[in-house]
């Protein structure tokens, strides 16, 4: 990947179809059995000010986060400011966030074959087991997931995240979870508006964001709206939770 050059998932026809498609395909199904509405925030990629000021906004609060972790972007430069290094995501778990994996090299694994989609998450995985983490969940990067993407990681990892909008209710499919972005000038009132369905439905919504900064990336999200929208979720009744403490019925 060129840490260099803006996000994108591939937005082709072809692209679009892929990923409906496999929704369809390789699927999971989640067995919660939620008694009460759950929200989990998480970052993709892990830009320093992710690891600062948004786990520490989240530190404020008592609750910890899900980082779905790049090792090969580990201290580079990207389109949202410098990721984070080793020691800043060791002293993130240290403090109780849970550590995720994001693939290597930030591979879109909706254009790549089996093979290469599980050596880039076997390698990324083998990094953050070697200083400690152990990932046991996964993010998707770009949201682009394949039919032989799902079907070579699946015994990995006890849950797999896109990007695709919605709420996960039992039945939902572990290998494709939903998510809803955090992101741009109107991410802050599209995630409050979530939260309102997740409170109302006693589901489960997953969040996701980048950097949090002032002047934020479009892939990202101010500090102050982070603030308010962990508030608001707490004010509704919602429990705070990281992606495998949802999964793994541990508490927050």
């Amino acid at each position: 990947m060129d840490v260099a050059a803006a996000y994108s998932a591939d937005r082709s026809l072809k692209g679009k179809l892929r990923r409906r498609v496999a929704r369809l395909r390789r699927r999971r199904p989640a067995r919660l059995g939620l008694q009460r509405p759950v929200i989990s925030f998480t970052f993709d990629d892990a830009p320093d000010s992710a690891v600062l000021d948004g786990a520490a906004i989240l530190e404020e609060a008592g609750v910890r986060g899900t980082y779905y972790i790049c090792a090969g972007l580990y201290g580079q430069q990207g389109p949202m400011g410098r990721y984070a290094d080793r020691d800043q995501i060791a002293a993130l778990a240290a403090r109780g966030h849970e550590i995720g994996c994001h693939t290597y090299g930030h591979l879109d694994c909706g254009r790549a074959d089996a093979a290469t989609i599980a050596a880039e998450a076997d390698r990324n995985a083998a990094v953050l087991t070697a200083a400690g983490f152990g990932p046991r969940h996964f993010a998707w990067p770009y949201g682009d997931v394949s039919t032989a993407g799902k079907q070579a990681l699946q015994d990995r990892y006890g849950s797999m995240r896109a990007l695709h909008p919605g709420l996960v209710r039992d039945g939902a499919d572990l290998n494709q979870l939903p998510a809803v972005g955090v992101e741009g000038p109107g991410g802050e009132a599209r995630a409050r508006a979530w939260i309102d369905r997740a409170v109302a439905d006693r589901a489960w919504l997953i969040l996701y964001t980048h950097d949090v900064r002032e002047g934020a990336s479009p892939w990202g999200c101010t500090p102050g709206a982070l603030r308010r929208l962990v508030a608001a979720a707490q004010a509704r009744g919602a429990d705070i939770r990281p992606v495998g403490a949802v999964l793994e019925g541990s508490p927050a």
